[in-house]
Formats: structure tokens, sequence, C-alpha cells
């Protein structure tokens, strides 16, 4: 199913990797795309490399926070023999379902001795940068063997897959999104299962990389796995190539039977967890209808880009960090162009490959706009295919912005095919200067910045230095003020960075994950939600924090306050000197003080924090 090939008559796949050698010494090309790659990646990147341990992402620190707590949680995993699906450190006293959120268990398995030695945070900031260098130079390695030959064309066409605007946006906190790598290493292995003689063995490598992967970005696989599917059904129907895709067809299968009982064993536990574990829910907390792609977000450009240094940066997407497509008008004419220019020059089994990458990025596309279409921030009452989908097993749980990302897939592979025909010099002078000039004129001005960052609290010495243990009985439970949410984040990193350490360890009410929207056991599934169903209590904190609303307390809301202490079994508040909000978001560290203080009395002075006991009998003060 490739578009690479010996001949421009050849067959479209052959049925091993036998490809001809290119010439020269292909290591070199290699080499010289990863550093490239890995120098992009650090330069987006390089606002949290200056300072890890004080730098948090301006635009998602609610979301670098929870993946630094799951990094944290590795370790904790791998020290006390714990669920890696379940946790009841956070949320108390119902715990949180991380298979039905984004448990990244292999990424967290594999840096537990980096997160262990040098903390979360640096951890997170390694594996966001190699996300993006690995995303492209896997793309370029997929192209170099799959489709074109000039390792100039792959080249290009792998950076752009790894540095899209998409992606780029998902920078902001995503370490499932920015995995990118997943598609083609995927895909690669789904190519191979057509081999005569081997598919049990490529059966066995697909079983074990989807388990994998699914572990890393399950939202991502789902994507690709429906993309492969459209590909190699739409690429088999064509004339051309039946008569080999029916020839191929009983191996394929044979090694998708194999794929699926050994994906099926290793995924049995995380699957049920997922679907039907304890905390799970339906949906994700987020409304579908928001969380689409604006048909004119294809013609605008992102907020992190050269354009928007000119002001032609858009604010289409429902935030930063869903700006998944944002390609700008120059790069969608040029991938009309080019994919007009590819398809005249192909011959007839080279446009059944074609025919098919173009079929899956036109339902990727209109997928992408969700139920209902949105054209600049206006939603117009004209129903999509996404509303037949919507309400259905796994496009429940799904945000259809995001199917986007499939479509720079396709946007890069197009661009890698029409850069190889101006290496082969296909065509015409005039035309040759005008293609070249176009593929400037659109990538320049996506061209990335590095993320936003800003300064986030230290961590105080009354967590780092294990003084907090002489006030918490063992695994008792203990939060930060406000509590824990996700733009209220500081109490989850504490927990975290202790984790990470070793040790023992404390508990927390709240806290930022995806959870139902009333907390129940096994067997009840409840419509999904961010992070606990509030409380009148820590809402009175989160309030004070957000808005420096400091409430008029009554015994009535001491009496609630005594009730929910109890519910969490909390034993110690504390207040650090600083408290981070996302997006350069001021908090009010002194209403909450002052609320605090009026509930619960003063605090007592321990190291760098405030901090307000609450043992079992004894109740918050009456005024």
């Amino acid at each position: 199913m490739s578009v690479v090939t010996p001949a421009p008559a050849a067959s479209a796949d052959p049925p091993a990797e036998s490809s001809p050698p290119p010439r020269g010494r292909p290591w070199r090309g290699h080499l010289a795309v990863a550093l490239t790659a890995l120098a992009l990646a650090v330069y987006v990147t390089n606002g949290l490399w200056r300072d890890p341990y004080r730098h948090g992402l301006s635009d998602n620190i609610g979301d670098q926070a929870f993946f630094e707590w799951l990094l944290g949680y590795g370790v904790y995993t791998l020290g006390h023999g714990s669920d890696p699906f379940f946790s009841d450190l956070l949320n108390v006293p119902w715990g949180v379902n991380l298979a039905a959120n984004t448990s990244i268990s292999v990424y967290t398995v594999l840096f537990a001795p980096l997160t262990h030695f040098a903390g979360p945070q640096i951890s997170y900031v390694t594996i966001l940068t190699l996300n993006l260098a690995g995303s492209a130079f896997a793309w370029y390695l997929f192209m170099r063997r799959w489709l074109v030959r000039s390792p100039l064309a792959a080249g290009l066409g792998g950076m752009f897959c790894g540095f899209a605007p998409g992606f780029i946006s998902h920078a902001n906190g995503h370490l499932n999104w920015t995995a990118g790598w997943v598609a083609p290493v995927v895909i690669w292995q789904v190519l191979r299962l057509r081999q005569p003689g081997r598919w049990l063995r490529n059966g066995l490598i697909l079983g074990v990389m989807l388990a994998g992967c699914f572990t890393i970005a399950a939202e991502g696989l789902f994507y690709t796995a429906l993309a492969s599917g459209i590909f190699i059904v739409t690429w088999a129907l064509a004339g051309p190539v039946r008569a080999e895709a029916k020839a191929a067809a009983g191996t394929v299968l044979r090694a998708l039977g194999v794929t699926a009982v050994v994906a099926g064993a290793l995924l049995a536990y995380p699957l049920y967890m997922h679907f039907a574990g304890p905390q799970t829910f339906s949906g994700t907390g987020f409304n579908q209808r928001y969380f689409a792609e604006d048909v004119a977000a294809y013609l605008s450009f992102p907020s992190r880009s050269l354009a928007a240094l000119f002001g032609l940066g858009s604010t289409l997407a429902p935030n930063r960090t869903e700006e998944s497509s944002f390609f700008g008008v120059p790069l969608i004419l040029l991938m009309v162009v080019s994919a007009v220019l590819v398809w005249r020059r192909a011959v007839p089994v080279r446009r059944a490959t074609l025919r098919a990458i173009l079929v899956v990025g036109g339902v990727f596309l209109v997928l992408s706009w969700g139920p209902r279409v949105n054209w600049m921030d206006d939603e117009l009452p004209i129903p999509l295919p996404y509303a037949a989908l919507a309400h259905l097993p796994l496009f429940d749980s799904a945000l259809p912005l995001r199917l986007a990302l499939v479509v720079v897939g396709v946007f890069g592979i197009l661009l890698a095919l029409i850069t190889q025909e101006l290496v082969d010099r296909r065509l015409s002078p005039n035309l040759q200067t005008a293609v070249t000039a176009a593929i400037v004129a659109a990538l320049l001005p996506i061209f990335p910045l590095p993320v936003r960052h800003q300064e986030r609290a230290p961590e105080p010495d009354f967590i780092a230095n294990g003084t907090w243990q002489r006030y918490v009985s063992d695994n008792g439970v203990i939060s930060a003020l406000p509590f824990a949410l996700n733009v209220t984040a500081d109490g989850q990193r504490w927990q975290a960075y202790t984790m990470a350490r070793g040790g023992p360890q404390f508990r927390i009410p709240d806290g930022y994950f995806l959870g139902p929207m009333i907390n129940g056991e096994a067997g009840r599934k409840e419509i999904g939600r961010i992070g606990a169903p509030p409380g009148p209590t820590d809402w009175l904190f989160t309030r004070a924090a957000l808005y420096g609303y400091v409430a008029q307390l009554s015994n009535a809301d001491r009496e609630q306050a005594r009730l929910d202490f109890a519910y969490w079994n909390v034993e110690v508040l504390f207040l650090p000197e600083q408290i981070t909000g996302s997006d350069h978001m001021t908090l009010f560290r002194d209403a909450v003080e002052t609320t605090a203080t009026d509930l619960l009395g003063p605090p007592e002075k321990v190291d760098d924090v405030l901090v307000w006991r609450i043992r079992p009998g004894v109740d918050p003060i009456e005024r």
C-alpha cells in the first residue's frame, strides 16, 4: 500500500521490506533529521527548560500538573505495588479511575528513575520534548520507507507532521496528544501485516504495540485505527489493486486475529477499568458541540506562529490548547494544488493509494467539524455526520476537533509527495518555481513560536522537608488551600513531588482529573465531569482564590464544614506563601487566608506555610 515504487508500474507494496537501498549513506540523512527535530523541539519547549522547577505552561498549567502527578504516581506504583489504573490518593474517599483518564502508564514506568532522582518536572519536559522530536522523526522514517525516496521530501513532510499547529497547540500540557509518533509507528506495522509467511510475528508485534500505545494515547490510537480501516477498505476496493488486495486478505486477517488475541489479553484489565471499573463515567465532561472545529479555523493562523506576531493569529479555538487545525489559507491552497498535481502524474496503482489517503483526509476533515457547522464562532443549524456518531461508544468520549490531527498526517504526506515531484523535476520550470514559492509561503506563517510559560509557586518547605508528617497520620488526608483543581493545581503538584521522592505519602480531597458527575461504585454509569463534584466548603476556598470573594460565614456554614471535613477525613489544611493560577491568573491568597481563619480560627505558622489542624472530634470554631 505504498506509493514508493522501484519502477512506475510496480505494485503498490512489496510483500516484505525490500525497497532498493538508497544511494550513499542513509544514516547521514536520518541523523540530520533527528538532530533538526530535536533542536526544534527544544526551541519550542525552551521556556520550561530554562527553569523546569519554577516555570509552568501558562496556557494549561492544570494539565501539566496532572501529568506531573501521573509521573510521580509511577514511582509510587513501582515502590508500593499499587494499581496503575486506579488510585485512592486523589478524590478522597472515592478515588480516581486512571484508566478512564490518560494514565500514560508506559511513560510513568520508563521514566520512573528520572522522575525519582530529578523530579516529575524534569521528566515532564523531557517527555514533551522527545514527543515532538520523535513524532517528526517517526513520520520522516515512515515516509522515507513507504512514500518517497528523497530524504528532503520525507524530512519536510515529517517536520510538518511533528510541528504542525495542532501539535504545537497540544504541547501546552498534553503528553498524550504530543505523542504523534504513535500514528506512523502503528500504521507502519499495519502495512506489514500482508507479508506472506509472517502473519504470526507481525500480529504479535502489532498486538504488543497496541497495548503499549493504549496507555499513552488511547484516543489518538482510536483515531489511528479508524483512519487505517478507512484507508485499507478504500484502497482494497480500487480496481487496479483489487486482485492484489484479495490475495493478501487471508494473511492480513490471520495477523489481525493474532493481534486481537494478544492486545485483548494485555488490555483486558485496563479495558475493564476503562469501561466498567469504579469511578468510570460516560463522555468526557467536555461539550462536544463546543469542542468542535470551526470551519474557518482551517483557514486561520494559530496563536503560536510567526503569523501571530504580525497580528494574524486567531481565537476561533475553544482555548489555546485545542488549535487542532489552523493551517492558514496558503497551506490549504497548496494542499489542493498538490493533490491535483500528484494525481495527474500518478500511475493507476499510485492513484489507488492517493485516493485512499485523500478519502481519509476528507472523512476526518468533516468529522472534526462536530455535530453542527460552526463558522466564525457561530453555530449554524446544519447537522453533520458526527451528530449520528456522538452517542456511540468511543465517539462519545472523543472531542471532534481533535480529529483534525489526522488531517495533519494527510497534509504531511501530500507535502512530501509534492516535494518529491520537485526533487525529481517532473514539473515544468515555471510550475517548479511556483510550487517551491508556494511551499515557502504556506509554511513560513505557521512556523511555531515557543509555548508560553509563567512562574509557578515553589514547593513549600513544609512539604519538601517532610514536616507535614508530624501533622498527618499514616496515609492520612491533607489539603493545600485552595483545594486542588485544574486552575488551582498546586496541591496536586505537592503530592506528585512527594510521591516521586518515595517514602510516606498523604492523600488529598478533590484534584484535577476526569470523573463521574456523582461519585459512586462500579456499575453505575454517570456523566463525566472535570474533577470531583464540588462541596460547599471547598467552593468557599475556590471562590475566594479565583474571585477574591470573602463570604460572611454563619454557624450553618461551620456545621457544613464540619460535615465536609469528616467526609474527607481531613486532618490538616495549609496555605503556602504563594499560590498559582493558570494563564498568569492572579489568585487572591489573602482572601483564602481570611476565609480559612474565619472558618477555623487563627493558623499556626509552620516552616513557610500557615497550618490549620482539623482533628477528629474537634469542630470548626463557632462565632
